[in-house]
């Protein structure tokens, strides 16, 4: 199975990461984490992105707050998929580093997931790779069923909390 490159542009963006790291540990998908500036240290994020794709890395899931920029410095580096996740600050909450993961050029896509959404971009790299990957598609599914019975659970018992 290819493995999930996961980057954080600081360490303070380790609550987010470790959303990312549960949800792949939680459907056995094999990761690597690194903090990388887009703008302290851009020739090692450079490098990594560049050298991805030789290394078994099928995705990448970049977390950046503020100018957020992290996202796209990896994505020009390399075809793989790249996840942004724009981590909220605290001066805007946030929306910074959504605008900035969000409005890439033409030619370097980025997908983008909620603010703080590590869930989520955990997710859809598990999606992504599914494509190819028949065990972890099944994976997924179950995971979509056991999410449907939890809501359905609640749904059964709401009238008793009323």
């Amino acid at each position: 199975m290819k493995k999930v490159g996961i980057i954080m542009g600081s360490d303070s963006d380790l609550p987010v990461i470790r959303k990312v790291t549960d949800q792949l540990r939680e459907l056995d998908i094999p990761f690597e984490v690194h903090v990388y500036s887009a703008h302290r240290t851009p020739r090692e994020a450079a490098a990594f992105a560049i050298g991805a794709r030789s290394a078994g890395f099928g995705v990448i899931i970049a977390a950046a707050g503020m100018a957020a920029h992290l996202a796209g410095a990896i994505a020009a580096n390399t075809t793989l998929p790249v996840i942004g996740i724009p981590c909220s600050g605290a001066k805007l909450d946030g929306i910074d580093a959504l605008l900035s993961t969000v409005q890439m050029p033409s030619g370097i896509p980025v997908a983008t997931v909620a603010i703080d959404g590590g869930t989520n971009a955990a997710l859809l790299s598990a999606q992504i790779l599914a494509v190819e990957d028949g065990r972890l598609a099944e994976k997924l599914e179950a995971k979509r069923r056991a999410d449907a019975a939890k809501v359905l659970g609640k749904d059964a018992g709401i009238l008793e909390r009323l």
